[in-house]
This record gives structure tokens, sequence and C-alpha cells, in this order.
């Protein structure tokens, strides 16, 4: 169960996050999040490949990890083998054994 306090936090079973007003608005109109707010969309395919939108840079690139900007925050895929295998402005193919994907 959800509950809102005065200082617009939702609190859900004893743990608080800040809602901003743009995702208010955004959940109450049901409208998509990537395009809106700008987040990036992962998409894996098992272990072995990954598919990032919304992007903006590469940060670092090396066979053992990735490390994307995204609008909000980095993206960083980590494993053994890894090759870009196609990217432009709005997405990237990541190939490889990927372990781990993490967000900071």
């Amino acid at each position: 169960m959800y509950k809102r306090n005065k200082k617009n936090r939702v609190q859900r079973a004893g743990a608080e996050e800040t809602v901003s007003r743009k995702e208010q608005v955004v959940d109450s109109l049901k409208l998509p999040k990537d395009l809106l707010l700008g987040a990036s969309i992962v998409t894996l395919t098992g272990n072995r490949e990954a598919w990032i939108e919304n992007y903006k840079g590469i940060i670092e690139y090396s066979d053992t990890f990735v490390l994307l900007q995204g609008k909000t925050c980095q993206i960083c895929i980590s494993g053994k083998c890894l090759s870009i295998d196609y990217y432009t402005n709005e997405d990237m193919k990541i190939s490889g054994c990927i372990e781990c994907v993490r967000y900071e």
C-alpha cells in the first residue's frame, strides 16, 4: 500500500523515496516514461545480447565492460568478450557474455 505525506514522498512498507512532480504527471496520464523523462531502455536477451536505447554517449569501452552515459545515470555493462556490434545516436547492441548490468 502506498501513502503520500506532506513532503510529496511515497511511503511503502517503511521505505521512502522522493517522487518528482514530472514523474507524478507521467504516471497519472499513463504516458511512456522513456520518451518524457529520457529514461534509458535496456533489453537483455539471456546473457548474450543487450540492446540499449536512449543513451547519450559511450564513456568507456573495453572487452570486459562498457560504460554509457544516460540522461539520468550511467549504465555499466560488464562481462567477458564484450563487443559493440551496432550503434547509432539512438540505440546500440552489445554482445558477449554479460555478467552484470549496473546503474550508477
